[in-house]
């Protein structure tokens, strides 16, 4: 597992977001599929960072990255922030959490599909 396969994983798990969202509260073909689409892409990416790692590692990195980067996402695509500034601390400790996890950039072993049989 690596930043890159853990950033896909939030990537695609954010355009599942913010289309089911875009469904809910308006309906829509479309943000149906696309919010479909990237839990797709959820499914993949989650089995690829999983493959030589833990789950408490991919769920703690997972959560972490997730909530950084939606909350990134959140505050400069739809204009939303915090009320509370001790929550901005609390993203603070998400990133030096992140930090000490000492996560490599790039996968060490190539990734393979798994066999279905």
């Amino acid at each position: 597992m690596s930043y890159l396969d853990v950033g896909a994983l939030v990537l695609t798990e954010i355009v599942g977001d913010f289309a089911f969202q875009k469904f809910a509260n308006g309906g829509g073909i479309n943000n149906l599929c696309l919010g479909i689409a990237g839990y797709i892409g959820v499914v993949y990416f989650l089995i690829r960072s999983l493959q030589g790692s833990t789950i408490l590692l991919v769920n703690a990195v997972w959560d972490g990255l997730s909530c950084l980067v939606e909350t990134i996402a959140a505050m400069v695509i739809l204009g939303e922030y915090f009320t509370d500034p001790l929550k901005y601390v609390g993203i603070a400790f998400i990133i030096i959490g992140l930090f000490f996890v000492r996560l490599p950039m790039k996968r060490e072993k190539p990734f393979y599909f798994p066999n279905v049989n």
